[in-house]
């Protein structure tokens, strides 16, 4: 139960799924960057579960690409 609350109140970037996400300037509240994949943008993602499709994608598009390589 503990968890399922967390993933209701946390924000994640909704390029990577990401919890790593801060605000860039409070004073400018709209703009948001995160950590782990260098997105910079007003939207953010609040529902855990869309966060975690988000970063299942992000992972495997990411694993493919190291894989061409």
């Amino acid at each position: 139960m503990i968890y399922i609350d967390i993933m209701k109140t946390k924000k994640f970037c909704p390029n990577c799924g990401s919890t790593n996400i801060k605000w860039v300037i409070p004073q400018n509240w709209s703009m948001w960057r995160c950590y782990d994949c260098g997105y910079y943008g007003a939207v953010v993602i609040e529902d855990g579960e869309m966060a975690c499709e988000i970063r299942k994608d992000y992972l495997k598009k990411h694993e493919e690409k190291e894989n061409e390589k």
